[in-house]
């Protein structure tokens, strides 16, 4: 320690050292708040700038006009062959021969299945057999008659023997009669052991064997067949949509109205169209009370026997519609379960739309409610639009794609 200093009293030195450690503080005290207010004044000089609002979007807008146009509906179809027959046996036996395999096309008449024929030959025999007994019992009946003919004319014999004799003639004539119809039978049931196709057409599964037996009474068949050079696809018309589907055609009756209904369109599983239209020939004669609807038929050549019985698919029915209110599809935006579009008042401010869709043409959509002839919709960039944004309209030279048709 200095000499010098150790000379200083202590309460001295202490009161000396203070005001130099309070004189720092005041100093970082002043520094800090001066960053303090000079952070302060440049926040306030920021929010008194106002930002540039940004300019409304520009997007194509479209005036909604009408069109005559026609709309496709569809149905659920199921394909039915134009004959479609169970193969059952008519008599009891065992298969003895199959003569066609599974999916194989026959022709009418052609051998299918052939049945062990032994025991209705015998039938056969057998009533052959009573049937020339029967006439060599009405040979012997004749020749009675014809001996007491002559002695009942002579009165050698009274006219009673003649008569029982003629009697007798009468019944070897019906048992011949009944023996007749008895071989009849016995060939028909020896004919029955010949399985033959009824109809030209596709066979279906075989589920029964050579050697298996086989009955009248079995509950499952020996196979289908199905004639399908032409086709039938059954569907069902809603109460509302057949009284619709009547209305676009002209004619004083249902029958007249069929004749002119314009050819139906089938889509396939694969949802590509069958080649060929078809002709719409039926309409049920009641409502089905269960489900309320009505069935039709449309018939479909198939020559080339594309089609099955059992295939489904779905007939495309079109509708004409005059003066239809048309929306393009790009235009519109789907939000639980409902279709809405973008509006365009006279500010330039989008309302945002709800609309009713009762059918497609096209790219478009048939519209019912929420717009109308002369409104204006927004075309494209709907998807960041809120309602009420204000937006720079540009005039689209594009028009919904209609089809009309008279």
């Amino acid at each position: 320690m200095n000499p010098e200093n150790a000379r200083i009293p202590k309460n001295l030195i202490r009161e000396n050292v203070q005001p130099i450690k309070t004189n720092m503080k005041m100093k970082n005290v002043i520094i800090i708040t001066s960053f303090v207010l000079a952070f302060v004044l440049s926040s306030c000089g920021d929010k008194n700038q106002a930002p540039t609002a940004p300019p409304p979007p520009v997007l194509p807008v479209l005036a909604i006009t009408s069109a005559n146009t026609t709309t496709d509906a569809e149905y659920p179809a199921a394909i039915q062959g134009t004959v479609d027959v169970e193969i059952r046996p008519q008599v009891s036996g065992n298969l003895d021969r199959i003569f066609v395999d599974e999916g194989a096309y026959v022709s009418k008449g052609q051998t299918l299945f052939k049945i062990n024929e032994r025991p209705y030959r015998e039938q056969l025999n057998n009533a052959l057999a009573s049937l020339h007994a029967a006439e060599a019992a009405l040979i012997n009946a004749n020749l009675e008659v014809d001996k007491l003919t002559p002695l009942v004319q002579n009165k050698v014999v009274s006219d009673y023997q003649l008569k029982t004799a003629k009697a007798s003639q009468k019944i070897a004539a019906a048992n011949i009669e009944q023996a007749k119809a008895m071989v009849g039978s016995a060939k028909i049931n020896l004919g029955y052991t010949n399985v033959t196709a009824p109809v030209s057409g596709y066979i279906g599964r075989l589920p029964k064997k050579q050697g298996s037996l086989v009955s009248a009474s079995d509950v499952e068949a020996l196979t289908t067949l199905s004639d399908v050079h032409e086709v039938f696809a059954y569907f069902s018309l809603g109460e509302t949509d057949f009284i619709n589907f009547k209305e676009q055609y002209k004619g004083s009756s249902l029958g007249d109205k069929i004749k002119k209904l314009p050819p139906v369109t089938l889509i396939l599983a694969d949802n590509n169209a069958y080649p060929q239209t078809g002709k719409i020939d039926m309409v049920d004669g009641q409502f089905d009370k269960t489900t309320g609807a009505i069935t039709i038929r449309a018939t479909f050549p198939n020559a080339n026997g594309t089609l099955r019985s059992g295939n489904t698919g779905r007939i495309r029915l079109g509708l004409q519609h005059d003066d239809a209110i048309l929306v393009p599809q790009s235009a519109t935006v789907e939000m639980q379960d409902k279709v809405f579009v973008f509006t365009v008042g006279k500010d330039n401010k989008v309302t945002k739309m709800p609309i009713t869709v009762v059918g497609k043409s096209g790219t478009n959509y048939l519209i019912k409610e929420g717009v109308k002839t002369g409104d204006q919709i927004v075309l494209s960039g709907i998807d960041k639009l809120q309602d009420g944004q204000a937006i720079q309209p540009e005039k689209s030279t594009k028009v919904a794609e209609v089809t009309n048709k008279k």
